[in-house]
């Protein structure tokens, strides 16, 4: 079969310390301390066979996710901008859909036929975050696609209890929309959990600012409008993912550029459609922690949460004396795997409460994927979506 494969060379930075997983594994723990070079190519690789307790999907669609891209590029010295967990070579992709085509014989639910979506955390399942329900932080993770094989492929091989079906789609939409819509959940998840697990819920009437509506934050947006938000509030540097926040829900969007070249900083915008409360909720997915945390901080009300969903290897300063006198908190937020997100997710989509396929704004066909990757890093659209198969 065919598959996007990536392969970097090993490198440690100077003065980057690997530990004894890493040298043991030959895995990054930081990919961006160690990877550089990359090189992109699809390449014939052997068809997976399942094991007892998987099954095998034909891809139907996969979406490119900013930690993709950030494989893709580089800095000056050669080296990967991705600073999360990263062991290569590896087929990339994790966020998709596709039909199960096999199962093992120890599988239970699902059927050949059924359409899936997969959870990109891989978790074990026996470590104790795993055993206490925090399955997104746990010890033994593997990363869907960043270090473990993922799902820019012909098929893929997936445990049977990372996938959820999609059979309530089809009485509203076809299948080909089921595959896109479905290859969205992953990012939605994100949101999802930042917002409503690990930053404890929005209640309906607070307000919500989002920094940086990529699909994360396009997501933040649409969960907010629908979770009962009085006001939301996005930023980022893209006339068009502006855009689409609008069309999304968001009740005032800026541009960061336009802002700065003003000298008016995102808080005062925030401060200004509050009456000078500040945001009760504020996400992070822009990636850019040293200029969005201080803004966060200056613009946080009463009791208000930061939610931070950006990767990015950076620091920022924030003042923790403000943060006690507001009563206040700053949560970080990875995956989507566990408290129920997935299904809550599948069912608001099938009860056609909220449709996230407007986030689609380019596709492409698998063999043209290398420059859907070049416009990727253009950062000019919603999601960028690789239709497998074509």
């Amino acid at each position: 079969m065919k598959a996007l494969v990536v392969n970097c060379e090993w490198q440690p930075r100077k003065g980057y310390q690997l530990s004894d997983l890493e040298l043991r594994q030959r895995k990054a723990l930081c990919g961006s301390q160690v990877w550089r070079q990359p090189q992109f190519a699809i390449q014939e690789v052997p068809d997976p066979v399942p094991g007892d307790d998987e099954v095998i999907i034909r891809v139907g669609a996969c979406g490119i996710c900013g930690s993709d891209v950030h494989l893709f590029e580089t800095d000056a010295q050669g080296y990967i901008s991705f600073s999360g967990l990263v062991k290569l070579p590896a087929i990339l992709g994790h966020e998709f859909s596709g039909t199960v085509v096999e199962v093992g014989k120890n599988t239970r639910n699902l059927r050949v036929g059924d359409p899936v979506t997969v959870e990109s955390i891989q978790w074990c399942g026996l470590c104790t975050p795993c055993r206490s329900g925090a399955v997104n932080q746990c010890r033994q993770v593997e990363l869907l696609g960043l270090s473990t094989n993922g799902a820019f492929a012909d098929y893929i091989a997936m445990k049977e209890k990372y996938c959820w079906p999609l059979n309530s789609l089809r009485a509203s939409y076809a299948e080909d929309d089921i595959f896109e819509i479905g290859a969205l959940i992953e990012p939605v998840g994100c949101a999802y959990n930042g917002i409503f697990v690990s930053g404890g819920g929005l209640r309906p009437g607070e307000t919500l600012a989002v920094y940086g509506v990529g699909p994360i934050g396009l997501a933040a947006v649409a969960l907010g409008r629908l979770a009962g938000a009085s006001r939301i509030i996005a930023f980022d540097i893209m006339d068009r993912r502006l855009e689409l926040a609008t069309r999304f829900g968001a009740d005032a969007v800026f541009h960061l550029g336009n802002l700065k070249q003003a000298n008016i900083r995102a808080s005062h915008k925030v401060l200004e459609l509050t009456d000078g409360v500040g945001a009760d909720v504020q996400i992070e997915a822009a990636g850019d922690a040293p200029y969005t945390i201080p803004e966060m901080e200056q613009a946080a009300g009463p009791r208000g949460r930061i939610i931070y969903l950006g990767r990015a290897e950076q620091s920022a300063a924030i003042s923790l004396n403000g943060m006690v006198s507001g009563a206040q908190c700053l949560a970080g937020a990875r995956g989507h795997s566990g408290y129920g997100i997935y299904p809550n997710i599948i069912r608001l989509i099938a009860a056609g409460r909220i449709n996230f396929q407007d986030m689609i704004t380019a596709r492409f066909p698998f063999n043209q994927i290398l420059d859907a990757f070049s416009r990727a890093s253009q950062r000019l659209d919603g999601k960028i979506l690789i239709k497998m198969g074509q």
